[in-house]
């Protein structure tokens, strides 16, 4: 049986990141601002690390290789590149607001993108400010040429259909629509294995270096969805209560599950119990509280901003704590 082990994230300093990863979540890093932190990532573009145990200090594709058994049977593994798992998690606070961009298709990934994975992707709202919103798909149906142009001439925020975003928020992006995270939010995300994102449009800002970002209006009209977008509803959500613990579905895909965990073993003689099987890993990112998680021979203890890899196959795991948690798996 396989032991779950602690992962440590990799960071990103985009220009519209802030302070509150490090504030809310301890995230120990120089880079400033603080824009994402790659919370379970076998992405070359950043790469979790495994913290303690027998592979620590290793980079999590290089233990995922070596490890085959650790994948699990899901049909998702099969055809990836060796280390590589199907999904990202991360952390995001948007101190400023995001670009105006799309990511694309698995198909038109794999034929524009060197059979690269494309990017659909689900926001877990952990905290936002009064008034915080962010665009998700157009207000009408548009054509590449009004894309184009709107997005040349500024015009295209106009097109954009806005939502409030509030604590506890979930939205589901499928790839192809065309979006932008406010200011003022911190989510947790949850998304393929892939980095690919095509600006549209980004306010006329710099880089640190005096340079504009570069935008890839091109593809970002060819990837995006021009149909009008229906106004975002939040999924219906169903508490599932066990000893020391609740849990709600949050999202379901075909490219992953997302799960809130409400831990809570103060008045139980016992602790929540975690096994996976041989199907998909599970990852564990923790975001409010602290907690343990025990099997026969080992414990990792774990606080708000920490996340554990659970192999397939896995151990019995106890959880003991007080602590909300998103489970993410295949």
């Amino acid at each position: 049986m396989n032991e779950p082990f602690l992962l440590g994230p990799a960071y990103k300093d985009y220009l519209w990141g802030g302070r509150r990863l490090k504030d809310d979540f301890g995230k120990d890093t120089e880079l400033t601002p603080l824009a994402e932190s790659w919370e379970c990532s076998t992405h070359p573009d950043g790469e979790s690390t495994v913290l303690g145990g027998r592979h620590d200090g290793e980079p999590l594709s290089k233990v995922m290789e070596g490890n085959p058994g650790y994948m699990g049977r899901h049909p998702l593994s099969l055809g990836l590149p060796p280390g590589q798992i199907p999904v990202l998690v991360k952390l995001i606070d948007a101190s400023e607001r995001l670009s105006v961009q799309v990511h694309p298709s698995d198909d038109y990934a794999r034929e524009h993108e060197d059979g690269k994975p494309g990017k659909t992707e689900m926001w877990y709202v952990l905290d936002a400010t009064e008034g915080a919103e962010l665009a998700c798909g157009f207000l009408h149906d548009m054509d590449r040429g009004l894309l184009e142009r709107a997005a040349a001439d500024g015009t295209v925020l106009n097109h954009l259909q806005y939502v409030e975003v509030r604590k506890n928020d979930v939205f589901f992006l499928k790839a192809g629509t065309v979006h932008a995270l406010g200011a003022g939010t911190l989510v947790a995300e949850v998304q393929e294995n892939s980095s690919l994102t095509y600006r549209l449009y980004d306010y006329g800002r710099t880089d640190r270096d005096g340079r504009r970002r570069p935008l890839h209006i091109r593809k970002a009209v060819e990837a995006a969805d021009l149909r009008a977008a229906g106004q975002p509803r939040q999924p219906v959500r169903v508490l599932r209560y066990e000893p020391g613990f609740a849990a709600e579905l949050l999202c379901r895909c075909r490219y992953f599950q997302t799960e809130r965990i409400l831990l809570n073993t103060e008045r139980v003689r016992g602790m929540a119990g975690l096994q996976t099987g041989d199907g998909t890993f599970n990852v564990l990112l923790c975001t409010d509280g602290c907690g343990v998680l025990y099997w026969d021979g080992g414990m990792i203890p774990f606080f708000k901003g920490d996340s554990i890899f659970v192999p397939a196959l896995s151990v019995l795991c106890r959880l003991h704590g007080k602590a909300q948690l998103l489970r993410v798996s295949c």
